[in-house]
């Protein structure tokens, strides 16, 4: 009588077949650079934040060299509030005066660039946690935002105070912490060719940073399942030519709109592909990456499936 399968057995054989899954693509992204964005749920819900930075190390162990590019919106309105410091926004940009650019850079460049690149140590990795200030790595300008008056149709001409536009990327410093065998961990404060200080919503500096280092993916963490159709279900894969055809159909709606442009300009900028990935399922970056099944949406210049079937 054979001898009956063992729990052990199942498991080894469950490790055999997910490692058989992930080797290709190992390959086909070892020695490239990911540019991840992180931010939303999965940074401040505490065991996302932990499956977060095992992923990291993960990924730096097969070969890959990934950037973590960070926000801190919701550590930043509660510093504020503390303070007593009100905070408006305009298409969901925080209004950024001197006193709220200090704030913003405290807690950016310090306690959450801090706690993530401790999470990655924690995880047994190596990490080095910078601002764009560092070594000039994150150029920026003034952001000049127009909107037109629904009411009259003018446009009009909103001051944002230090909130800035990545004019200019620097990806030395990069090149030597990659090298070094480290993470590089990004706090999106961007400097002025006149030394201000700004404000780089975390979406644009990833995105101006992954088009500079020709990243072969950036993954934006989101809170979202990613791009929906119009019967709400996931659509998993998107060509830029298909973009603006949704949009003027009104399947890709609201705060999706700007997202999805900004993931088209930086493909036609030359990174492959661009993933809005759910942040809020455990293990996103890895299962994104490192298996046949994606978490989220893929915008990249060809047809879906049309670069050798590789998400």
């Amino acid at each position: 009588m054979d001898n009956p399968v063992t729990a052990a057995a199942i498991d080894r054989a469950d490790i055999a077949r997910i490692l058989s899954e992930a080797l290709p693509f190992m390959q086909f992204y070892d020695d490239q650079t990911v540019v991840i964005k992180y931010g939303g749920h999965a940074m401040v819900d505490p065991e996302l934040s932990r499956h977060f930075a095992n992923d990291i190390v993960q990924l730096k162990l097969c070969g890959i060299n990934p950037i973590v590019v960070h926000g801190g919106g919701p550590q930043i309105g509660r510093m504020l509030d503390r303070m007593g410091v009100k905070s408006d926004f305009v298409d969901g940009l925080r209004v950024t005066d001197q006193e709220t650019m200090s704030v913003v850079e405290m807690v950016l460049s310090g306690s959450i660039n801090k706690a993530i690149v401790a999470s990655i140590h924690r995880a047994g990795g190596k990490a080095v946690g910078i601002s764009g200030k560092d070594g000039n790595l994150l150029i920026a300008k003034k952001l000049e935002l127009i909107k037109e008056d629904p009411r009259t149709g003018q446009n009009i001409a909103y001051d944002l105070g230090f909130v800035g536009d990545p004019e200019r990327v620097n990806p030395s410093i990069l090149s030597t912490i990659i090298h070094s065998d480290a993470i590089p961990v990004i706090a999106p404060i961007g400097v002025g060719e006149d030394g201000a200080t700004y404000n780089v919503n975390a979406d644009m500096a990833a995105g101006a940073i992954a088009a500079a280092v020709q990243a072969k993916r950036l993954l934006l963490l989101t809170d979202v399942a990613g791009v929906l159709d119009a019967g709400n279900q996931l659509i998993e894969e998107l060509s830029i030519g298909e973009v603006p055809r949704l949009i003027e159909r009104g399947v890709i709606t609201g705060g999706m709109i700007p997202k999805v442009r900004s993931c088209v300009e930086v493909v036609e900028a030359g990174v492959e592909g661009v993933v809005i990935v759910d942040g809020r399922v455990p293990h996103c970056v890895l299962m994104e990456l490192l298996t046949p099944h994606g978490v989220g949406t893929r915008i990249a210049r060809s047809a879906p499936n049309a670069d050798s079937g590789k998400r």
